[in-house]
């Protein structure tokens, strides 16, 4: 019987290991299917309104829901690959009379060092405009390592293999929109009922917590946008709507921001020499970033089901682990972990 036991032990842990070294070479070469299928489950609430609201038939909710969202997606890559990295070429072209300007502008910095450090010791004196000079160096070798023409260039060689993965996660998404009942169906024939209960919480719970994630980065873009056309109305009106649309499209993209339009721009008025415009871009900025970040985890807390507190520290820990992508991860380990407390799933029941 002992030795029955740890056959079927050690086929379990075959078939587990198995199964873990194809996720590992699937995975990867699967993400567009992945997030189609993903896409199209947080989609079908949707879907089941439109159906319900209009009393549409299934093929037709799914064929009006998939082109608004195709419309969207089109929307959102012309303007971050045609627009943005035009810009983002053209910068690492110009990049050397940039690094010229900016080396002159600090050199200049440099000698209104020398004057304000002439009462000063000799050796305080080479050692601040040491550091200033290896500051200008390291300034000047990262601008120029990452707006590297050669670097630009291969990334829009990949162009093509995103545009057939775009592609592809497109036709899955309207697959898997129309065929998602069946396949949850076919997934819950596998599973005890018990363990289907359970799995449909955890489901819902994340699917809510996506909607509500999602109104709330609306809100707070909407919010940013505002503050956007007023801060542009003040500072360069004569391109104050046209950038404010592009901002705001740009800031409703998770992970990217206003920061991104901003900062470039604001850079480019100072090495023109357009001192006051570019520390206005920067205030402007810097009032966007302190209201994404003071007023998006409360307003997060309060739509996905979390109190502020617990947001704030899972967006801030999942940013130091995760980068960017953790700002977005870390309240949904929370809400998993809840929600598979409430489950049962996991037991949290003890006392120090």
């Amino acid at each position: 019987m002992n030795k029955f036991h740890a056959r079927k032990l050690i086929f379990r842990l075959i078939v587990i290991l198995s199964l873990l070294i194809a996720a590992y070479f699937v995975i990867p070469v699967s993400m567009p299917l992945i997030l189609a299928g993903i896409s199209a489950f947080f989609l079908e609430p949707i879907v089941m309104f439109f159906k319900r609201k209009w009393k549409m038939s299934r093929k037709i909710a799914v064929a009006f829901i998939y082109i608004v969202s195709v419309f969207v997606i089109s929307i959102i890559c012309y303007l971050s690959i045609t627009q943005i990295m035009t810009q983002i070429i053209l910068l690492s072209k110009q990049a050397p009379y940039y690094i010229s300007k900016l080396s002159d502008m600090w050199l200049h910095m440099q000698e209104n060092i020398s004057k304000y450090t002439e009462d000063f010791p000799p050796e305080v004196s080479a050692s601040l405009q040491k550091t200033t000079m290896d500051f200008i160096k390291k300034v000047e070798e990262s601008f120029l390592s990452f707006f590297n023409y050669s670097k630009v260039s291969a990334f829009f060689s990949e162009i093509p293999s995103l545009f057939i993965s775009l592609l592809v996660y497109m036709i899955a998404l309207f697959l898997f929109m129309l065929d998602l009942p069946k396949l949850k169906q076919i997934t819950y024939k596998y599973l005890k009922p018990n363990t289907a209960k359970k799995i449909k919480i955890i489901l819902n719970r994340l699917k809510d917590a996506t909607f509500g994630y999602m109104k709330a980065h609306l809100f707070v873009s909407f919010i940013i946008g505002g503050v956007t056309l007023i801060g542009l109305l003040l500072i360069q009106p004569k391109y104050a709507v046209t950038m404010t649309i592009i901002i705001w499209l740009i800031d409703i993209v998770p992970f990217l921001g206003s920061i991104i339009i901003l900062a470039p721009w604001g850079l480019y008025h100072l090495l023109m020499g357009n001192t006051s415009i570019a520390v206005k871009l920067f205030i402007l900025a810097a009032i966007l970033l302190i209201i994404r970040r003071v007023v998006e985890p409360k307003l997060m807390g309060d739509h996905i089901g979390l109190s502020t507190l617990p947001t704030l520290i899972s967006m801030f820990i999942g940013l130091q682990l995760f980068g960017i992508i953790g700002l977005l991860v870390g309240p949904f380990v929370i809400i998993f972990f809840i929600a598979l407390k409430e489950t049962g799933v996991i037991k949290v029941n003890f006392k120090i």
